[in-house]
């Protein structure tokens, strides 16, 4: 038998964070594969022109790609 060691997840339900490519707010998390990743969703910016074509997005980020700083 061999015991996982689960660690608590760096970021939380509702908080800003930053990626590459933009921000956004943590959704839910899961811990995965021996990873936590993370639901972000994407800020919404100015509507265009033309409007929108759909929903915000959302995307799955390891935590290794998330960070607090601008």
């Amino acid at each position: 038998m061999s015991a996982i060691i689960v660690t608590e997840p760096k970021f939380y339900n509702g908080q800003i964070v930053s990626f590459i490519g933009g921000e956004g707010v943590i959704n839910n998390y899961r811990f995965e594969s021996g990873n936590w990743e993370y639901w972000v969703q994407m800020s919404m910016g100015s509507e265009p022109q033309m409007g929108r074509v759909g929903y915000e997005t959302m995307i799955l980020l390891s935590e290794l790609d998330i960070f607090t700083g601008k």
